[in-house]
């Protein structure tokens, strides 16, 4: 199903890219992942409604109302750009206008994803290749951190992940390779169109 049937579908308006230039050199132009691709993640892997889903560079929201939609998990947004919070912002409010849940289940907070507090709940981590690896490491330290703090079962979901996030997180870190899954008609033109989820063990 395409971009706009989702969209209409959720009552908010996910697509197009991001106006102008990323307030800092560490990250990255926003696209939204496409639902043909979230489609292919979640049919392969699940979510419960006692998960909390964190999306770091969440953008306009696309990720956050899908699963919300589908799932009943509470979701966090994390987006340093102000344009785009506020975008993402009026989404909820059109979501939840139409669907009748909860503000507190949806929350989206504008700061840097290393500046995020992991809340002791999160334990599912989201990344479309926000920001370069120095964030990325800054980032991952503080789940580790909170992890230590209250362990639990926690998740990491990459797509599109680049060669120095899947190298320092499978040589660096606790986290293992748990599944591969693949966008289908889109991997095989380019081999990045996969998510790879691992898991804290």
């Amino acid at each position: 199903m395409d971009d706009k049937y989702y969209d209409a579908l959720l009552h908010v308006k996910t697509s197009g890219g991001q106006k102008g230039f990323s307030p800092s050199v560490h990250y990255h132009r926003y696209e939204p992942t496409p639902y043909e691709g979230l489609d292919a993640l979640f049919l392969h892997y699940q979510l419960k409604e006692t998960d909390r889903v964190v999306d770091f560079g969440c953008g306009k929201g696309r990720l956050l109302f899908y699963i919300h939609h589908h799932f009943g998990a509470s979701v966090v947004g994390i987006e340093i750009d102000k344009s785009l919070y506020h975008e993402a912002v009026e989404n909820r409010v059109r979501y939840l206008k139409k669907s009748g849940y909860q503000k507190g289940e949806i929350e989206i907070h504008q700061c840097a994803a290393q500046d995020y507090e992991i809340n002791s709940l999160d334990n599912r981590f989201y990344f479309f290749n926000p920001f370069s690896i120095q964030v990325f490491k800054h980032t991952l330290s503080n789940i580790l951190h909170s992890y230590e703090q209250n362990p639990r079962n926690i998740e990491i979901i990459l797509y599109y992940g680049s060669t120095e996030y899947t190298y320092f997180i499978e040589t660096n870190t606790p986290f293992q390779m748990k599944k591969e899954i693949i966008i289908p008609g889109l991997f095989e033109k380019n081999t990045y169109e996969r998510f790879l989820v691992y898991q804290l063990l």
